[in-house]
């Protein structure tokens, strides 16, 4: 498939009408028209639909858009690339993978340390679930990638180095006004009777885990497609929802969290491959140590 075509789709959808998309990318109505009507018939599917005021992606052109902007980034990083070697400035990125609590908290502040160290460097962050870095790393996508042994835990491979950065304790996030909100360290008993979310089955089973071992159980009602959706609910009052203690110093502001008396823990890695390693890469690790012992104290 021609990428233009892919990059004309993803303008429509971020101008939310073909007119618009064509004056952008200067080109005509109908020949917008006509590129995202020959991508519907090469996927046999509609990718846009008709509304008031002008189109909006279909579901499943909602999933072809979130893939297509992850392939537009790639293949302009490629392009860069090449012409840096061209002109003889070509320098390394540095890929970087992590759980999406990790690349919102302390993988940010370090690589802002990195930064400071190593000077110029380019460097792109792609957030994942741990087995899926874990893949990603021995594909050669990721330099780095910054994981957890959370439930389903960890895959022993000794084709990647795992350096063990530190135990992250889990605690629960309540919107503010909750009354338990500003008191704390409190037993699981006491939010047996709340409603839960979750986002992920490795949190959630953290959470049946910890419950089980107080003799109680923990009543997941909600499911989030993510992150910010399971903070979502809880900023809005549907439910409290378990975190791992590292996105504490990223919340938004409505929302609070309570300790937990013996929370649940996870153990956080760095993981990098044993061949072709990023000169960076240990640097990184260096410096996500610091971040998460500060942000432990």
């Amino acid at each position: 498939m021609d990428l233009t075509v892919w990059r004309t789709f993803v303008t429509v959808c971020r101008a939310g009408s073909l007119s618009a998309a064509a004056a952008e990318l200067h080109h005509t109505q109908s020949a917008v028209s006509r590129q995202i009507a020959g991508l519907e018939r090469q996927l046999g599917v509609p990718l846009v639909e008709r509304h008031a005021r002008g189109v909006r992606p279909t579901p499943a052109g909602e999933v072809f858009r979130r893939h297509a902007l992850a392939t537009l980034d790639e293949a302009d990083r490629a392009v860069r690339a090449v012409r840096d070697v061209r002109d003889g400035v070509w320098e390394r990125p540095l890929a970087i993978g992590a759980t999406p609590s990790l690349a919102a908290g302390i993988v940010p502040l370090a690589v802002r340390g990195l930064l400071e160290q190593a000077g110029s460097l380019r460097w792109s962050l792609r957030p994942a679930l741990s087995a899926q870095l874990h893949g990603r790393v021995m594909a050669g996508d990721l330099d780095i990638a910054v994981v957890t042994d959370a439930p389903p835990g960890l895959t022993a491979d000794p084709r990647v180095e795992r350096r063990f950065l530190g135990l992250d304790e889990m605690v629960v996030v309540v919107p503010l006004g909750h009354p338990r909100a500003g008191h704390g360290p409190v037993h699981i008993q006491a939010l047996a009777d709340q409603a839960w979310a979750e986002d992920n089955e490795g949190s959630a089973a953290l959470l049946r885990q910890h419950a089980a071992r107080a003799g109680a159980s923990a009543r997941i009602d909600l499911t989030a497609a993510d992150l910010p959706g399971k903070l979502a609910l809880v900023a809005t009052g549907h439910a409290i929802a378990l975190i791992p203690g590292v996105l504490t110093c990223a919340l938004r502001a409505d929302v609070t969290t309570v300790a937990l008396v013996d929370p649940p823990t996870r153990g956080i890695y760095t993981i990098t491959p044993h061949h072709d390693v990023h000169p960076c890469a240990a640097s990184l690790h260096d410096q996500l140590a610091a971040v998460f012992t500060a942000a432990d104290g």
